[in-house]
């Protein structure tokens, strides 16, 4: 039975792997184009490498290929016959975590490479936390170049040793390790015979059998506005509809909503996909709806149940990851963007500072610089229609524009 799509990231340090890994999956489950690898081929003849760099299927900008890193989020997509794949391999030096956070947020599931070698370091701890931060339910640690550290099965069992230890302290409810060699491809597509004292599934039969619909929340309807339909020709004069994404829960033909922030009831009359009708939608779908009634909506206003709303705050106890290479400055005014609304805030507090390392808050020290991860207190201008972020990741979510520069300076959750 074919299993619905699943969006991963792959994470972790410099030169863990992260490239060819995805190569390898790409390579060995037969899903890139002969010319590619032709390409590929000329490529790694140029510089001068023996054989297909499989690591070059991702990285597609000519920098990253002069420097040999990743340097941008490269999205690939793939598919087997039991599933198909959307991948975003996600930069692994630390001044590209922003690249990082964007690749993780709508991923279902995070790969975390480890260079048998090296073991845990800093950007480790640093993009596993963001993955919890980022409430991704799956995590597949997998320990690289296990053929440098000749298939060692002690060395193996000390990095999952330390990372559990370290993950006792994140809310990751699904972890699991795989020994991998990416650039000879043991265990990645195909199972190795040189660690026979693993018996557990490759990475590829791992990520085609793992359950994330569950994933979802289907119970709580959110349904932000993001455009109002109005054509106003002969054909459609009087028609009205509502465009957008549906952020959680399942609307169907004859319920009963809310219009928030109005509080005005009403009821769907027809919900449609592009040209077709439907009798219902659930996330991620995006859709045009229609009401029984005229209500004056427009974008950032949400459509809910009455016996099931968000919360309608100005004030929000959020986690950031500050993005910009400039400094945070305390009673800095931004943009925060959610769901498809905007409102003028402020920085109101910084409460504390993680140590990424150790997990522990840093209170006597509350600058934050790029990548710094700390939980402060927003105001905004006017209410946000928010839930908590461990239950409904895209009503809680943000992220904060500087309004001079109109750069993202940082993303968000929120916990109510």
């Amino acid at each position: 039975m074919a299993q619905g799509l699943l969006r991963f990231i792959t994470a972790g340090s410099v030169d863990d792997g992260k490239s060819t890994l995805i190569g390898r999956l790409l390579y060995d489950s037969k899903t890139i184009f002969e010319d590619q690898l032709v390409s590929i081929e000329e490529a790694s003849a140029q510089r001068g490498t023996d054989g297909a760099d499989l690591s070059l299927l991702t990285d597609g900008l000519r920098a990253e290929r002069e420097q040999g890193i990743t340097i941008d989020v490269a999205y690939r997509y793939f598919a087997t016959p039991k599933r198909k794949f959307i991948i975003a391999d996600a930069p692994g030096h630390i001044q590209y975590t922003r690249n990082m956070v964007t690749g993780a947020s709508t991923a279902d599931l995070a790969i975390i490479l480890v260079d048998a070698r090296a073991g845990l370091l800093e950007q480790t701890y640093r993009h596993s936390f963001i993955t919890h931060l980022l409430g991704i339910k799956h995590m597949v640690v997998c320990v690289n170049k296990m053929d440098l550290v000749d298939w060692s099965e002690g060395r193996y069992n000390e990095i999952v040793e330390e990372f559990r230890d370290f993950s006792s302290r994140l809310d990751v409810p699904d972890i699991r390790f795989i020994p991998i060699s990416a650039l000879k491809g043991d265990n990645v597509v195909d199972a190795s015979d040189k660690m026979p004292w693993y018996e557990g599934p490759t990475l590829l039969h791992d990520l085609e059998h793992v359950h994330v619909a569950a994933d979802r929340n289907l119970q709580d309807c959110r349904f932000p506005v993001q455009y109002v339909i109005r054509p106003q020709t002969d054909a459609h004069r009087d028609f009205r509809g509502y465009a957008g994404r549906v952020a959680g829960g399942v609307f169907k033909v004859g319920d009963e909503v809310l219009a928030l922030p109005s509080g005005i009831s009403s009821q769907v009359t027809s919900i449609s996909i592009g040209e077709k009708s439907v009798d219902k939608a659930f996330p991620p779908q995006s859709v045009v709806m229609t009401l029984a009634n005229d209500i004056d909506l427009s974008r950032g206003d949400m459509l809910v149940r009455e016996n099931n709303q968000p919360e309608s705050a100005q004030d929000l106890d959020v986690r950031i990851c500050w993005l910009s290479d400039q400094p945070m400055r305390p009673g800095a005014r931004f943009e925060l963007r959610h769901t498809s609304r905007e409102v003028k805030a402020v920085v109101k507090e910084v409460v504390y500072k993680l140590d990424i390392n150790t997990l522990h808050r840093m209170e006597d020290d509350l600058s934050i610089g790029m990548n710094d991860i700390a939980r402060v207190r927003i105001r905004t201008a006017a209410p946000v229609l928010v839930d908590d972020y461990r239950r409904n990741r895209a009503t809680g979510s943000f992220i904060l524009v500087d309004p001079t520069t109109r750069l993202t300076v940082a993303a968000g959750v929120v916990y109510t």
